[in-house]
């Protein structure tokens, strides 16, 4: 997923990966009057998914955490994109039955989002927030929304399964390739340890050598 926001200021590559659709049920009253603006700082990450969770369930839209950066330096999350569910189109996938039932279609497009930022003193910072909505909100109360959720059809289920499932061969891939690194960097230690011990052994023989010459000239005299 292409993201257009521009490089962390931390001084470290990051990746861009993306949870496809993974929606946060928290809901906190504390929140739900505010409105997100750029600069809006928060103590950590799920300080700001609770933030804009609570101000989706007062506005009448469910939040789907999206889009994220790792830093190439520990691994760690630095750049989160909170949307609204119906962000982006399904993808059309062929009918495997004639009879089987076409799915509601939940994804419009919708462009409503923020995006927030690690910064080097580690407050979470709103980059960027889009508040317009192309669909009507519809507020409902946070347990008729969780009820909703619960009744979900067989296919629906699966396609949750199945993003789940894609997230976590994701997390599994980003972790065998930072520890293939790990592992490349270790080695690259190793090889410079045993050069630099070699030179100093050799360096001793040589001084050994020139001591060694400078007694047979000495005695020589």
């Amino acid at each position: 997923m292409s993201v257009d926001e521009n490089s962390s200021e931390h001084d470290e590559t990051e990746l861009v990966e993306s949870s496809n659709g993974k929606d946060l049920q928290v809901g906190d009253e504390e929140y739900s009057d505010m409105e997100p603006h750029v600069g809006m700082e928060f103590d950590s990450e799920e300080a700001a998914k609770v933030f804009y969770d609570a101000y989706a369930t007062h506005l009448g839209f469910i939040m789907r955490v999206d889009a994220f950066r790792r830093s190439m330096r520990d691994g760690k999350v630095v750049w989160r994109r909170l949307v609204c569910n119906k962000e982006g189109f399904r993808k059309c996938r062929p009918r495997l039955s004639e009879n089987r039932k076409p799915r509601a279609i939940t994804r419009e497009g919708c462009k409503a989002m923020i995006v927030v930022k690690k910064e080097k003193m580690g407050k979470w910072v709103v980059t960027k927030f889009f508040k317009e909505h192309n669909h009507p909100l519809v507020v409902e109360a946070a347990n008729t929304r969780r009820s909703a959720l619960l009744s979900q059809t067989p296919d629906e289920k699966d396609v949750k399964i199945r993003e789940l499932t894609a997230e976590l061969q994701r997390e599994r891939k980003l972790s065998a390739a930072l520890q293939e690194q790990l592992n490349s960097i270790l080695k690259d230690m190793e090889e410079h340890s045993k050069h630099l011990s070699r030179n100093i052994d050799d360096i001793i023989l040589s001084v050994k050598e020139i001591e060694s010459r400078s007694v047979v000239f000495s005695n020589s005299q």
